[in-house]
């Protein structure tokens, strides 16, 4: 793609890597054919090479966006399946990253937008707050019909049915290995996570223990900062980064780490990029500590199992598929202790949890979630498995099969409980 930028613009390192990555699409359009927005709307716009044209002409301009332009980047879900299937290596995740940050200095939004954006920054990153506000949703859910803005009513529809009480295995402390020690690592309880699903957390540390691991939960370690991060609110992340990439360092130096694991992969893909996001050598440091929980789990080899005669859907996030390109180790891993997994049409396609997405944009989010449960279900599974705990909250409200972390399957398949979802 030919750029037009001012030598003054591209002494701005940002404008000089935004011109990089733009320069590098070639207009071939293979990204329409993998984009979900583009699959809905059918609308060039809503599509990766659209959004494309959007971000050059309010970049090489220096205009303020518009709302035009602001529509269609809030309309992007930041699957990154456009990344998976560019044949040129466009680097779309930085670009629109770098688009919304843009957007959010530039654009003034409606008092509504605004405020919204606002609550959900300002709550779901902190888990007492958001287990205040699951609360608060389900004493309001019986009034939905009466509320008007499909946003709101897709709050409330986010509390589930039970909201689990508080794990104390979320607070700072030190896991000893179960047998002779092999690997030290540090466990990122996640923000959400820890007020919607507490067994996640649990499953993780019996089999990370059974497995030989000493686990650590470090002090002062918080939200990785991947929902203000792509709300634009490059302020906040930044601050959230630097604080987890300061109690990650304080560990390492403390008493050694082998590796930080991460069993949520939306925010695996945000603390992989912090040698990005933050340039220092600590940031990058952090970042090539990062593991996905199943990453670490092929490492430190899992117990074959016998056949369990269950059939497992397996639905692939796209934070890790795309964003992080880990396609068969989870799949590999269930196989291995002794179910039986099947994925469903259209993998590559996502369910539309996509972070705040859901509640951003709830139309769209609503297609998508229908699109993937009907593939899910094609399959007639006894259990959905997933590594993401939105993909697992936004499937798991469309459909009566069972929907549980992968890594809650492995730890019931080595000698851990039945997970609770499946009764």
């Amino acid at each position: 793609m030919q750029t037009h930028f001012t030598d003054t613009q591209l002494a701005d390192p940002k404008l000089a890597e935004a011109n990089k990555i733009l320069r590098s699409c070639v207009h071939c359009g293979f990204c329409t054919a993998t984009c979900p927005t583009y699959q809905v709307l059918g609308d060039e716009l809503d599509s990766p090479r659209g959004r494309i044209y959007l971000i050059k002409e309010m970049l090489e301009t220096g205009r303020p966006a518009d709302a035009r332009t602001v529509k269609h980047l809030d309309r992007c879900l930041s699957c990154l399946a456009c990344t998976t299937t560019c044949p040129s290596g466009v680097d779309y995740m930085h670009l629109i990253d770098q688009a919304r940050s843009y957007v959010e200095k530039t654009y003034k939004r409606p008092l509504s937008d605004r405020a919204l954006r606002w609550v959900l920054a300002k709550v779901i990153p902190h888990p007492t707050r958001f287990r205040m506000a699951l609360f608060a949703a389900k004493l309001g859910r019986p009034f939905a019909r009466l509320i008007p803005d499909p946003r709101l009513r897709a709050m409330l529809a986010m509390a589930p049915k039970t909201i689990p009480p508080v794990s104390r295995n979320d607070d700072a402390q030190t896991f000893p290995a179960a047998r002779p020690q092999r690997m030290r690592v540090a466990l990122m309880t996640g923000c959400a996570q820890k007020a919607l699903n507490t067994d996640i957390n649990d499953a993780t540390i019996r089999l990370l223990q059974r497995l030989g691991c000493e686990v650590v939960i470090p002090q002062d370690m918080g939200c990785c900062g991947a929902l203000t991060h792509h709300m634009g609110r490059e302020a906040e992340s930044h601050s959230a980064a630097r604080r987890n990439i300061a109690a990650f360092v304080a560990e390492k130096r403390r008493a050694g780490l082998d590796a930080i694991v991460i069993n949520t992969s939306g925010c695996g893909t945000t603390v992989k990029d912090y040698g990005h996001m933050i340039g220092t050598p600590e940031a990058a440091e952090i970042a090539n500590l990062t593991l996905d929980i199943s990453e670490l789990l092929q490492r430190l080899t899992l117990p074959q199992g016998a056949p369990k005669g269950l059939t497992v859907a397996y639905h692939a996030a796209c934070s890790l598929q795309h964003g992080q390109q880990i396609k068969t180790a989870p799949k590999d891993l269930l196989k291995r202790v002794g179910f039986t997994v099947v994925e469903p049409a259209d993998s590559h396609l996502c369910c539309g949890s996509a972070g705040t997405y859901n509640l951003l944009q709830p139309e769209i989010s609503q297609q998508l979630r229908a699109l993937k449960v009907q593939t899910l279900q094609a399959k007639n599974p006894d259990i959905i498995a997933a590594g993401n705990i939105g993909c697992m909250m936004q499937i798991g409200a469309a459909t009566a099969i069972p929907i549980v972390h992968t890594v809650e399957l492995l730890d019931w398949a080595t000698g851990g409980p039945k997970p609770r979802a499946l009764g």
